[in-house]
């Protein structure tokens, strides 16, 4: 018997691929920071990071190694259980996510069939952690950013959640790879589902802007009014944590705008071979519009974020579900794909 087919074997391969993935998520997190960082910089006219290695590429670094070493402050009155699992729930539900994800036909830890029911339900928990954030750090601004977070969080996941219902009625599967598989056509990019689905591409990156707290929409930690929300009273490496959660939850929507809409690992030019660097490719692409918006869109105020969700937002996306329905039903190209690759 071979040795990968037995119990042991089996063990070490499943922990080979989760070490690679999350090393190589986690590696590839500093550099998106230091990017984010660097695009803030250029659309303020400032160098940004440029000291710490060669032209600050290892500030991201360097700003772990800080975070590390620093003392961790427990408020007095808080909990401190709760107020130490709380980042670490962030954390932990922000990278198990990605077990889900396929980077290239057959790249996947555990290509499951409802892989989408499972993304959306890990990004549904993980509101939890800032909940429990804020309540444990026993003060007011903690508080009020935590529910503020609640609400927002929430709001958005129901538009989330009926866009991506769109995009399985057209495929017919819940599995990841079969959406990817089901835009593969002779016509490249003119195959992928940001053409039938475009209104929705936009409302979906909107969703994941605020699902996220990223700006516009980063009304939990407004500094302005919360001064930094439910991570205010976090320091070290709790606050770090934080920070890695949340930046892993972006990279994980920028994963999921490239599977739902615009490929996957498959090619643009029809000819050109399909693979993980277009997957890649793609995802920052996606990253760099995220960086870009927080740079340049100013903060809304938290009426109006809660306006777009539930007054424009939620009936969009619910009359688009009735459209594709419909489209599916008549069979009309690019709405009826019920064979995948169809």
């Amino acid at each position: 018997m071979h040795f990968f087919d037995s119990q042991l074997g089996i063990f070490l391969w499943i922990l080979g691929q989760c070490l690679i993935v999350t090393i190589g998520v986690l590696i590839s997190l500093a550099f998106l920071m230091y990017a984010d960082r660097k695009v803030w910089a250029a659309v303020q006219m400032r160098r940004g990071p440029n000291v710490v290695g060669a032209f600050g590429l290892l500030q991201s670094f360097a700003d772990f190694l800080k975070y590390i070493v620093k003392e961790i402050i427990v408020p007095a009155g808080a909990n401190k259980f709760v107020f130490f699992l709380a980042p670490l729930i962030s954390f932990v539900l922000a990278l198990v996510a990605w077990v889900a994800i396929p980077f290239d036909e057959g790249w996947v830890i555990s290509n499951l069939n409802v892989g989408i029911l499972y993304i959306f339900a890990i990004s549904s928990l993980e509101v939890y952690g800032v909940i429990m954030g804020g309540w444990a750090s026993n003060s007011k601004y903690p508080f009020l950013g935590c529910l503020r977070s609640a609400a927002q969080m929430i709001s958005y996941e129901v538009s989330i959640g009926l866009i991506i219902i769109g995009v399985l009625i057209s495929t017919g599967s819940l599995n990841l790879t079969s959406i990817v598989m089901a835009q593969s056509g002779n016509y490249g990019i003119l195959s992928w589902y940001w053409l039938p689905h475009f209104p929705m591409v936009i409302l979906f990156f909107i969703s994941a802007l605020a699902e996220t707290n990223r700006p516009p929409f980063d009304l939990p930690e407004a500094e302005a009014e919360l001064v930094a929300g439910y991570q205010v009273e976090y320091s070290s490496t709790p606050f770090l944590l934080f920070m890695i959660g949340e930046l892993m939850a972006v990279v994980l929507m920028c994963a999921l705008i490239t599977i739902l809409f615009f490929g996957g690992w498959l090619s643009p030019i029809p000819g050109v071979g399909d693979g993980i660097l277009w997957m890649i490719l793609k995802m920052l692409v996606f990253f760099f519009l995220f960086a870009l918006v927080k740079a340049v869109v100013p903060r809304f105020r938290y009426d109006q974020l809660m306006r777009i969700g539930w007054k424009v937002f939620l009936p969009m996306s619910l009359g688009w579900v009735v459209i594709v329905a419909a489209f599916a039903q008549m069979g009309v190209p690019g709405y009826a794909r019920w064979i995948v690759g169809g």
